[in-house]
């Protein structure tokens, strides 16, 4: 088993069954597993930084061939990776297109070298990459991290 402490916030996503990817383990590719266990009850925990955090224990059972893992051991470090959504053909953008628009989301696409402001309606994030669900369409080109500057109708060039 594996036994993974979560800052509780976090927890509360994961339920028993949900597949988990353990990277990072010290050997080669993913190892998957299965959470059998979300603990009912948090506990405090000094973060590194100082800050106190209320944590809870999530159990897993690793379910890869036990060959490929053996030299796991007790206390071993892992980092473990909670698929908490997924779903095929998602049109997606990196999260630093993305902007607060009043009480929305927008980016800022390309189109025939000017920047074009998107009112867009996002679905699931992860802080890394967000669900589009509406107001794009899949080849546009997002722009990424754009400053105070930029403007609808602002000329730009690929870089």
């Amino acid at each position: 088993e594996v036994r993974v402490e979560l800052l509780s916030s976090d927890a509360v996503k994961v339920k028993k069954g949900m597949t988990v990817l353990f990277k990072r383990w010290g050997g080669d590719g993913t190892l998957t597993g299965v959470v059998r266990i979300v603990e009912p009850a948090g506990f405090t925990k000094v973060s590194s930084l100082g800050v106190e955090e209320q944590r809870v224990l999530v159990i897993a059972d690793i379910t890869s061939p036990p060959e490929t893992w053996r030299a796991l051991g007790d206390g071993y470090r892992l980092e473990a990776h909670f698929v908490v959504w997924e779903a095929k053909a998602v049109l997606q953008v990196p999260a630093g297109a993305l902007f607060r628009s009043g009480s929305g989301w927008a980016a800022f696409v390309e189109q025939n070298g000017k920047a074009r402001l998107r009112t867009l309606e996002v679905g699931h994030r992860n802080g890394l990459a967000a669900e589009i669900l509406s107001g794009l369409t899949v080849k546009e080109r997002v722009i990424t991290h754009p400053d105070d500057s930029l403007h609808d109708g602002s000329p730009v060039r690929p870089r």
